[in-house]
């Protein structure tokens, strides 16, 4: 090597080399050249020291990556958690807040179904009313219709009907021989106090029949009432 000699104020000055921090890879081997056992382990250690360094890089962005895919799945997960727990609060608080309004309609509902049943009892009632004034006024003017429903009665019953008696009430019996004494005189009148105004029994010796008009409106009355109640 050639050194190069500055010379200064009564001095010489020869230049200082540094030596090279890295050797070549010409310059590893030939330093190595006398000692194969320490060049391997030489490409060993530095074979090691490579894998050694992937694996930290590779766990380092490994890492990196599961966390940034964790936060996300984390923030997803987040979300659908939040919303269903969102909706069930939602509903606990609307039934909540419908149950004052689930009371008021329930009262509302059995207050409508009294307020029906009464109206149609009232209705029956009205109804039962006007049925007995038009019967008892057809009765005044007409009570011989009494002896045609105890034809009719008699025509349906079984038996002998020689021996037939036709009880009634005596106000009605009266008028019925005042106003028809002919159609009286075919029959066996039979005043009976026990009966009403409107009633009357036909008996024979086999068979009693009560064809009074109690018996039939009282039958009317059933019969709508059910109507009344199947429509409501």
């Amino acid at each position: 090597m050639t050194v190069k000699v500055i010379k200064g104020a009564d001095r010489s000055w020869r230049p200082f080399r540094f030596p090279p921090r890295v050797k070549t890879p010409a310059q590893a081997a030939a330093g190595f050249a006398d000692d194969p056992a320490a060049l391997q382990r030489a490409v060993a250690d530095g074979f090691q020291e490579g894998i050694d360094k992937g694996y930290r890089e590779g766990l380092e962005q490994g890492r990196e990556a599961g966390h940034r895919e964790g936060f996300q799945r984390g923030v997803e997960d987040g979300k659908a958690l939040g919303l269903e727990e969102g909706r069930q609060q939602g509903r606990r608080a609307f039934d909540e807040a419908g149950q004052p309004l689930d009371r008021l309609i329930e009262a509302f509902e059995g207050f409508r179904q009294e307020y029906e049943q009464a109206r149609r009892e009232e209705l029956l009632e009205l109804v039962q009313k006007v049925a007995r004034q038009v019967i008892r006024c057809e009765l005044t003017l007409h009570p011989t219709q009494l002896l045609t429903l105890a034809e009719e009665a008699l025509s349906a019953m079984p038996g002998d009907q020689e021996d037939v008696r036709i009880h009634l009430n005596p106000e009605e019996c009266a008028r019925i021989r005042e106003l028809a004494p002919e159609r009286a005189a075919a029959w066996r009148l039979v005043p009976d106090e026990k009966l009403a105004l409107g009633e009357c029994r036909v008996l024979t010796a086999q068979a009693e029949a009560d064809i009074g008009c109690q018996q039939r409106l009282d039958s009317c009355m059933e019969t709508l009432a059910e109507h009344i109640t199947a429509q409501g």
